[in-house]
């Protein structure tokens, strides 16, 4: 025993730097695997970062197309109730037309108003037929309250119509009880007011009273309203006559066209008279 403890007295310091190198070895295999277990720890949290966001991204990914594919579906369902709309206006402003007891629209063509220019001087309509479904030049453009205008030019599937309001219209006008005729025409200004000349003051035209389409207009059928006398003025030989329009144009959508009116006969008996040369 005496021995074993010379011996380690001897060697105590080699024995000192083995167990101090025995601790260390314990401490950096202890570090190591904490180390370790960090490493594992961050790597597990770093993977579970990557993979929250390349789950968010798909995410937004999925709702962008999501998204667009709601856009579309909404888009088409106001195209569909946009039209559905439009085609109940229409055809409740035809059934209107139709259903008018004082106007037999039988052989009349119905257009719809698909454009239109209003101004102080130039004003035009356009129509959705053409020749293609009878339309011709010269024919007279109506509703049941009244006068419209005339067909001045067509296409395949479109007409242009010169309004009543429009300084090159002229047409041919009677009064409902009084018989007195004269010239329509409108000289520019308001929509709603036109003029009637040729009216002599021996006439017993008076304040309301209606005008229609005369006869002896080259274009127009007889007997359309055209509106009534708002103001009689006498003008030396003629009455200064202003009537507000029976047809309001800033709410015409439907139309009626109707027949070509067509008498060769009156038409050449008439030929050498300076009205003739203007569609009245």
């Amino acid at each position: 025993m005496r021995k074993f403890f010379t011996l380690l007295l001897e060697h105590s310091t080699w024995l000192l730097f083995l167990l101090y190198c025995s601790i260390a070895i314990l401490f950096i295999r202890l570090q190591r695997d904490d180390v370790q277990a960090i490493l594992h720890s961050e790597r597990s949290e770093f993977s579970a970062a990557i993979n929250e966001q390349l789950m968010k991204f798909g995410t937004l990914f999925t709702m962008k197309k999501e998204n667009e594919r709601l856009m579309r579906v909404n888009t088409d369902l106001l195209s569909r109730v946009l039209t559905l709309e439009t085609s109940a206006f229409d055809e409740r402003n035809r059934q209107k037309i139709l259903a008018d007891t004082t106007l037999n629209a039988s052989g009349f063509i119905m257009a719809r108003v698909v454009d239109r220019k209003f101004s102080v001087r130039e004003n035009m309509l356009l129509i959705d037929a053409g020749w293609k479904k009878g339309i011709k030049k010269d024919m007279t453009v109506l509703v049941p309250e009244g006068l419209v205008g005339r067909v001045t030019s067509v296409s395949e599937n479109y007409a242009r119509v010169m309004p009543v309001i429009h300084p090159d219209f002229k047409v041919i006008v009677v009064a409902d009880s009084c018989g007195s005729m004269g010239v329509l025409s409108w000289s520019g200004g308001k929509e709603f007011l036109a003029q009637v000349e040729h009216i002599p003051i021996s006439s017993r035209l008076k304040v309301n009273e209606r005008f229609v389409t005369a006869d002896f207009s080259t274009f127009s059928i007889r007997g359309i309203p055209v509106g009534r006398v708002v103001r009689l003025k006498p003008d030396n030989l003629f009455y200064a006559v202003d009537i507000r329009l029976a047809v309001d144009f800033s709410t015409l959508t439907q139309v009626l066209v109707a027949p070509l009116k067509i008498n060769p006969e009156k038409i050449k008996m008439t030929s050498d008279s300076a009205i003739t040369k203007m569609h009245f």
